[in-house]
């Protein structure tokens, strides 16, 4: 992990989420920031939107709405979405819901898709990152242990790639840290292009797509 910070040339940053797994991610990139939790209804986004528009609209949505509260500061939006053969997988609504996603998602592929957006000086600059993720064949065991630890139900699709206990997935093609929830090249692209870093700290995917050890 990074021993350097990266210096903020202008304003204070705000991550506009609750997951502890994009908070690290953060932290092991050297960002100083705080966090705070946007009120966006979720339920009110999305309507004939795909994937990738929903994860860019949902994280525009979040950046947008903590921004309103504290317009001097850069604030990162970012939401995540796990989408296999057109049907979006949100997070589990409950355990049978958790039970449900990864009995369909085993053994198959799915894409994962997690839209970014920052909001600085009254502009506003997002994108999104995919990943192809290809699931082990876990059993229904597996699963019920999994579920009934509690560990799926803050996660779209029902789990977490970096979750020892479980390790679902076999293999990926693309960025791991997307699949953890906030792809870190993307969000140092938007933030560099806002001028909010330097283009010399714009964190790279070396090192960091291989992290482990993140927050289940």
């Amino acid at each position: 992990m990074p021993t350097s910070k990266v210096m903020l040339l202008s304003a204070n940053l705000i991550l506009a989420s609750g997951s502890p797994r994009r908070s690290e991610i953060m932290k092991s990139t050297g960002f100083n920031f705080v966090t705070q939790v946007s009120e966006v209804n979720e339920d009110l986004i999305g309507e004939g939107l795909v994937a990738a528009e929903l994860a860019v609209a949902l994280a525009e949505a979040k950046a947008r709405a903590v921004a309103r509260e504290m317009p001097d500061a850069a604030v990162i939006g970012a939401d995540t979405v796990v989408s296999k053969n057109g049907v979006l997988y949100a997070k589990p609504q409950h355990s049978d819901d958790a039970h449900r996603m990864l009995h369909e998602l085993a053994a198959s592929s799915h894409t994962v898709i997690t839209g970014v957006a920052v909001v600085a000086n009254s502009e506003l600059l997002s994108g999104h990152v995919s990943t192809i993720v290809n699931m082990r064949n876990y059993d229904a065991v597996e699963i019920a242990n999994y579920v009934e630890s509690g560990s799926p139900l803050d996660k779209a699709g029902g789990y977490g790639i970096q979750d020892e206990s479980f390790m679902p997935v076999a293999s990926i093609e693309g960025c791991y840290l997307n699949v953890v929830g906030l792809p870190i090249c993307l969000t140092g692209e938007l933030l560099s292009s806002a001028q909010i870093i330097s283009s010399a700290d714009h964190p790279t995917c070396a090192g960091h797509n291989s992290l482990r050890g993140l927050s289940v």
